[in-house]
């Protein structure tokens, strides 16, 4: 009886997976998308840079963790620190904007309020309105960028008019005349919770045809797609292609715009603040806290870098996380 031919090299590789189980070498597992693009994220030290900051903030604006931080590290957001300002000039006592161990960003002028405290509370407002107002134009553009682009037809003539008003509307004219107008108390709500509901219903709710667009685009690509054929073949109801079979393929987009969605509406809530219409004092938001430094910066110029530096490193780290996840999604990005 001969003894069998071992195999080795190249012809060893070639063997089946069963083979090379039962030989006790371990088989080449395959990756998933998710696994390929995570991989790729990863190796993006920029994108990870970005989203190590989009974590940061959000965890430094849970409820508690702002609190403890701004009672370990300052002093609470509205509590004045009238020794601390010079009587004369209005501004801060001590170099750097009063910058010290218990008030490490410094104080505000004239009232003496510590910019800490103020920033993480401002990041609060910033980060929940941002996210739920993107959240909103993700839903309502996802869902009508699939029907217009799966149905076509008039739906589809219809869809995209309705887009191209809301992207002619004057947005910022008429949030300025609408929460200019709210009452004081409505739908249970009342103060800067309402205020910020409106932001959110204003921002949200027009801004939607900008992702609207996208997934059209996407999906007048996707309904032509073999497993769209075969669903359909099957008898599978228009429902079900569209949330079973088309949505599932649009995850990807609609992570990559949502980040980059997101401080755009986060840059808005600032600039609607700035003008007046946003969040009222004495609630701390970084619009609000630029707008009232106009006035002050020749006597305390960091009133204004601070929250200026918070915008910008806020919204530059969305852009870098939603620029290199958009790569990492990319199938054909190198």
């Amino acid at each position: 009886m001969t003894a069998p031919i071992e195999a080795t090299g190249a012809e060893q590789q070639a063997q089946p997976d069963a083979v090379l189980a039962g030989s006790g070498r371990k088989a080449i597992q395959g990756r998933s998308l998710g696994q390929i693009a995570w991989m790729r994220l990863k190796r993006d030290k920029v994108a990870m840079g970005g989203a190590l900051v989009v974590l940061l903030l959000i965890v430094m604006s849970l409820p508690g963790v702002t609190e403890l931080l701004s009672r370990t590290f300052g002093s609470p957001p509205n509590q004045f620190h009238q020794n601390l300002v010079d009587p004369t000039l209005g501004g801060p006592i001590g170099s750097l904007g009063g910058m010290s161990a218990d008030h490490p960003f410094g104080i505000e002028p004239i009232n003496g309020r510590d910019l800490f405290s103020r920033i993480l509370f401002g990041a609060r407002v910033s980060l929940l309105i941002g996210v739920l107002a993107t959240l909103v134009s993700v839903v309502i553009g996802t869902v009508m960028g699939i029907i217009a682009g799966y149905f076509g037809g008039w739906v589809d003539t219809v869809i995209a008019r309705l887009m191209d008003i809301f992207l002619a509307f004057p947005l910022v004219l008429f949030a300025i005349s609408l929460v200019g107008v709210i009452p004081n108390k409505m739908l249970g709500l009342a103060g800067n919770d309402l205020r910020m509901g409106v932001l959110v219903f204003i921002i949200g709710f027009f801004n939607w045809p900008y992702i609207g667009r996208i997934i059209r685009g996407q999906t007048l690509s996707l309904r032509e797609r073999e497993f769209v054929d075969a669903a359909r073949s099957m008898g599978a109801r228009n429902t079900h292609i569209l949330f079973k079979e088309v949505l599932p393929n649009l995850v990807a987009p609609i992570l990559v715009y949502s980040t980059l969605l997101i401080p755009t509406n986060i840059l808005f809530e600032a600039a609607l603040s700035f003008l007046g219409v946003g969040i009222n004092p004495p609630d701390p938001s970084w619009g609000g806290m630029l707008s009232a430094a106009t006035e002050l910066y020749t006597v305390a110029p960091h009133f204004v870098i601070v929250p200026g530096l918070a915008i910008f490193i806020t919204v530059l780290a969305f852009n870098l996380f939603g620029d290199g996840l958009r790569d990492a999604l990319d199938p054909r990005a190198r």
